[in-house]
């Protein structure tokens, strides 16, 4: 289990042709599990950067993101590997759905390789319960709604059951009813399950309804809050 991630002076920088870009700079944050933390600014303003560094997808090129003090990034690749699997939930725009698979088999996709203590078909048919749709566990992708779709996925990041659920524009594909109940999901799962939510988005009024509001632009962190109404350029 890991309780706290702390970034100090954290930056990610991208050379190509001879061209330096700072995508995330001198980013100081700490969080604790059990935050519904969103994460809002207006595009390219860091926040995806960000949440592949918190989600262990990529490194930091200065500064350095300690996971309940360790350093996990200075470890071999199997062990960050294994250290995501256990910890981190990931949830895209893209439902990134196999539309070969069933939604149980999507489900049961990030246990395939791997040993657990646990039934890997119970636990996929808990989590699908668990998100509404234990009725469509046979379904393949193209037989669902978006908004289904994204609560396959959903279900597939919760189903080793994170410290940590990382959600980049969930909501993005989807209509506003349909985005508002994804949401709704996700604050539900934070408060039963006790993960921390980190939620990327570009819609204020879903911000608002998180515990904690981080603004970023051009690679920085603006404010950091708790949640109330905003509003942003």
């Amino acid at each position: 289990m890991t309780g706290k991630i702390e970034c100090i002076q954290v930056g990610r920088a991208f050379h190509g042709d001879g061209v330096s870009t700072n995508a995330v700079t001198n980013i100081n944050l700490s969080f604790i599990k059990g935050e519904f933390t969103s994460i809002v600014g207006p595009s390219g303003s860091g926040k995806s950067t960000l949440l592949s560094l918190l989600g262990t997808l990529d490194s930091p090129t200065s500064g350095k993101i300690l996971y309940d003090g360790e350093e996990i990034m200075k470890k071999s690749k199997k062990m960050i590997s294994d250290f995501r699997f256990e910890n981190i939930g990931f949830i895209f725009q893209q439902f990134h759905l196999l539309p070969t698979l069933t939604a149980l088999e999507n489900v049961l996709s990030p246990l395939f390789s791997r040993k657990v203590s646990y039934n890997k078909v119970e636990r996929a048919r808990e989590v699908l319960e668990q998100v509404g749709l234990a009725d469509k566990e046979n379904s393949l992708p193209s037989q669902l709604s978006g908004g289904q779709q994204q609560r396959i996925a959903i279900a597939r990041a919760i189903v080793h059951k994170p410290d940590w659920l990382l959600a980049d524009e969930p909501t993005g594909n989807l209509d506003s009813e349909t985005g508002d109940r994804i949401f709704e999901l996700m604050k539900q799962l934070n408060e039963q399950e006790g993960c921390g939510v980190f939620f990327v988005t570009h819609d204020p009024k879903l911000a608002a309804k998180a515990d904690r509001i981080i603004t970023m632009k051009d690679g920085s962190v603006l404010s950091d809050r708790k949640g109330e109404s905003i509003g942003y350029n």
